[in-house]
């Protein structure tokens, strides 16, 4: 941005739309057909660089000198220019989650933050699945600010957002007929996460999904189910037939004992609904095992 004294007043021309609110507040005044804010007063420009970090406005108005941006804006224009002018995977994990942090990160450089956070949690979709617990853990956040709750928002957000898109497509076909990507539907919601969860898929008629639910939490080797709650929702959702789904946080997706004693008991509470368990699904770090597959079912 530049600043010019011309007609007693002070006009501020340039790259000035990000800051228009600052500038409207200040008591600038927009005059579109010269495309510049106008300040009467060079007091108001004074408190308009200060909020903005940039050189004082006398010097401004006197050597009419532009603006410059903040250290690392010009890597970030940068950065955001790549992601929207080039195909999505042009950008590694590392750049993808540098320009996600900028929305955490307002002040400084993230590409720091975003390695930190790649070497806790391995992978993209690691960090985008970790807990707030274990994001405390990593010390590249600056604890003096709300890096750290903001990037835990954006990040279950952005994860919240990719699987119930992922979910609505299993709505218009049907999800028996698309197991490959049933299985990165699956791996994306439950491999990453640090405590045993128990989810059923709820079908209709025609084998879409009605809704995916969690019906029980547990530790990390154990989650309570009760077939009579399950077998009380597929009722109330209207659903004729079941896909049973849970996570083994250790990685390893072999079933326990107690994993095929409870799938037995669902089968039997379902049964006398007229409602098909079609599989149970035990989801690993890069591995499913099938239940049916197994002929455990």
């Amino acid at each position: 941005m530049t600043a010019t004294a011309k007609d007693g007043g002070v006009y501020v021309t340039g790259r000035t739309y990000p800051f228009h609110q600052v500038l409207r507040q200040a008591g600038g005044e927009w005059l579109a057909e010269e495309k510049a804010w106008r300040f009467a007063d060079p007091d108001q420009l004074a408190a308009v660089a200060a909020v903005l970090d940039t050189p004082a406005a006398s010097g401004l108005a006197e050597n009419q000198a532009p603006w410059r941006p903040k250290p690392g804006t010009e890597h970030r224009e940068r950065v955001r220019a790549t992601f929207m002018a080039a195909a999505p995977d042009v950008l590694g994990d590392e750049e993808l989650l540098e320009l996600l942090l900028f929305h955490a990160v307002p002040k400084r450089d993230t590409r720091p933050l975003a390695q930190a956070l790649l070497r806790s949690f391995g992978d993209l979709h690691g960090v985008l699945a970790a807990e707030p617990a274990r994001l405390a853990e990593v010390t590249a956040f600056d604890p003096a600010t709300t890096e750290r709750e903001l990037a835990a928002v954006l990040f279950r957000l952005v994860r919240t957002v990719g699987l119930r898109a992922q979910a609505e497509g299993f709505k218009s076909r049907p999800v028996i007929d698309s197991p490959e990507e049933l299985e990165r539907y699956l791996e994306t919601s439950l491999a990453q996460a640090g405590i045993e969860a128990f989810h059923a898929l709820f079908l209709d008629a025609g084998n879409r999904l009605i809704r995916d639910e969690c019906l029980a939490r547990g530790t990390v080797d154990h989650t309570p189910l009760y077939p009579r709650e399950l077998a009380r929702r597929a009722l109330e959702l209207g659903a004729v037939a079941v896909i049973l789904v849970h996570n083994h946080p250790s990685g390893d997706p072999t079933p326990s004992s107690a994993d095929i004693a409870t799938t037995r008991q669902v089968v039997d509470a379902l049964a006398a609904l007229n409602v098909t368990v079609y599989d149970h699904l035990i989801v690993g770090k890069g591995r499913i095992t099938s239940f049916r597959n197994q002929g455990l079912l």
